[in-house]
């Protein structure tokens, strides 16, 4: 069964303890946080503050998305603030195996996140080193976008290699997943969803989390 993450950019935020609340209730595993800087990614989501109130209010792992410039200059402050899972983009990161082990060090997960045009290969000399990858599967920055097919392709070539070396390294696809689209995105070898507007743009939250915990 896949891990699901559902992402609260895309949920109430006039009643964020509300959806906490239903979150913990429910049988998703990860709270999926996306931070954006308005300079990596052109849009600007939440931060620090909002996670600290999130982390209060729930009992689940906060899988903290970083769609930002100079992360490891916020590692710490994140860390403190309840990210348990800390993604950062090979995009953005000069220095990027300093910025992995900055995150290790700190004793959160370590994943790194690529773009749509990224190619899986940039990856072989950190797979050794992190806890997953976020493949993107839209181009960052907004919620309810297009799944784009070719993901599926990247997918498959990262978990051939991280079966090869046998990495315990999760590959996480976010981005336009949805109940249609999910169960191709776990057979190309996926271990864990993260989905917004699919679950909390429908009447029952709680009953679409539960119908894709049952793929």
């Amino acid at each position: 069964m896949a891990i699901l993450a559902p992402s609260f950019l895309a949920s109430d935020f006039l009643h964020l303890e509300k959806t906490c609340k239903m979150i913990d209730e429910s049988t998703a595993d990860w709270c999926h946080l996306d931070v954006m800087d308005g300079r990596f990614v052109p849009n600007i989501s939440f931060g620090i503050p909002i996670i600290e109130h999130i982390r209060r209010a729930t009992k689940k792992i906060c899988d903290v998305h970083l769609m930002i410039l100079d992360p490891g200059d916020y590692a710490s402050a994140f860390q403190k603030a309840g990210a348990d899972i800390l993604s950062i983009h090979l995009e953005a990161c000069p220095n990027l195996h300093r910025n992995i082990q900055q995150i290790k060090e700190l004793g959160m997960k370590a994943s790194v996140a690529i773009n749509p045009h990224t190619p899986v290969s940039m990856l072989q000399d950190v797979l050794g080193d992190i806890d997953m990858v976020c493949m993107m599967s839209v181009n960052p920055g907004f919620g309810g976008q297009k799944f784009i097919p070719h993901t599926l392709e990247k997918v498959k070539e990262l978990r051939r290699i991280i079966d090869e070396k046998n990495y315990p390294v999760i590959i996480e696809v976010d981005g336009g997943v949805t109940l249609e689209n999910a169960p191709s995105i776990l057979a190309a070898g996926a271990d864990a969803l993260v989905a917004g507007s699919s679950i909390f743009n429908t009447k029952d939250p709680l009953a679409t989390i539960t119908a894709f915990k049952n793929l």
